[in-house]
């Protein structure tokens, strides 16, 4: 049995405790916030579990294996460093961190103290986003050419962080995990609406190599909830919609073919492929659940985790990137 504290019970809190009480391979030990209102909440709820005010108790319980970090960016850093210098191995809410160099230095440090480090991006873990890449990897897709997601609600504001750092990097993450390829620049506008310094509609650019773009919308100013994403390839495109009860995952046999004639080079002929459309079958699961006993596994038989400190980093790299070509007006930004 791995026991784990949970540092942090605010919005996403009380959706980690209740997969790490669940699950067999982990003992759910303590939760710590600062706030007393949200302290109540816990104990009603785990009247066993230790509930503290101060993540130090947490950091410094030799009982405790594992730190679950489930607190505002500005946090990461310090609360991670602090629990792998104490021997934990640490659970880092997304985003990893602030700076790239933060996130190398966590990085650093889990190799060096012989440690896992697992960043939450809970989207890879879903049956959508697996059966996705489980048809790329098939090579159904055909080789990809873009990648376009829409993921916008009203609200909620951050008092932190802006859009770009609350939304896309949940479609930076699937992006990566689907599409490897090496990621050169990004370009990113935006919009504050109500002069509170924080953007709050966003739209980036990503420049990848073999040619491929990527574009994510993000907002917290649209009058509906859209979650949809769009992958195109050579064979086939899929459309992936979070929001749909049943049917998340269509693949459609759709596509444009182009033919240069003999006769005239530069007359080019367009053929539109229009095929079948089918919805896959999806593993049934909670993302969450799957997340928490693939990194209880990791932990027992040495594996690195599927969303490591690595995976986190690239996220990050992006944000940068996006963040200072935001202040540039849209102009492309390289990505390190």
């Amino acid at each position: 049995m791995i026991a784990i504290g949970l540092i942090g019970y605010g919005y996403w809190g009380p959706n980690l405790a209740r997969n790490f009480h669940q699950n067999p391979f982990i003992d759910l030990a303590a939760i710590s916030d600062y706030s007393a209102e949200r302290r109540q909440l816990a104990s009603r709820l785990y009247p066993t579990i230790k509930i503290l005010k101060d993540a130090k108790d947490i950091i410094n319980d030799p009982s405790i294996d594992i730190v679950a970090i489930a607190t505002p960016v500005s946090t990461h850093f310090d609360l991670a460093k602090r629990a792998l210098n104490a021997g934990k191995h640490v659970w880092l809410e997304k985003p990893m961190t602030e700076t790239v160099a933060q996130g190398e230095e966590l990085i650093e440090l889990a190799v060096r103290k012989g440690l896992k480090l697992q960043v939450d991006h809970t989207f890879i873990y879903t049956g959508a986003v697996r059966k996705i890449h489980s048809l790329i990897d098939a090579g159904e897709i055909g080789d990809l050419i873009y990648y376009d997601s829409t993921r916008v609600n009203l609200g909620l504001f951050q008092q932190d962080i802006d859009v770009i750092w609350d939304l896309a990097p949940h479609d930076i993450a699937i992006m990566d995990y689907l599409m490897p390829f090496e990621k050169l620049a990004v370009s990113a506008t935006g919009s504050d609406y109500f002069g509170t310094s924080m953007t709050s509609k966003s739209l980036l650019t990503i420049f990848m190599a073999n040619n491929v773009v990527a574009h994510i919308n993000v907002s917290w100013v649209s009058p509906v909830k859209i979650r949809q994403t769009l992958i195109g390839g050579t064979s086939k495109m899929i459309l992936y919609d979070d929001t749909e009860p049943s049917e998340k995952v269509k693949i459609y046999d759709k596509g444009v073919e182009l033919d240069y004639t003999r006769e005239d080079f530069y007359r080019i002929q367009v053929q539109y492929r229009v095929g079948d459309m089918y919805a896959p079958k999806l593993e049934d699961h909670e993302a969450l659940a799957l997340e928490t006993q693939h990194f209880a596994e990791c932990i027992n038989q040495g594996h690195e985790p599927l969303t490591n400190g690595h995976a986190g980093l690239e996220v990050v790299k992006v944000l940068i990137a996006a963040q200072k070509s935001l202040r540039l007006n849209g102009a492309p930004v390289e990505i390190d």
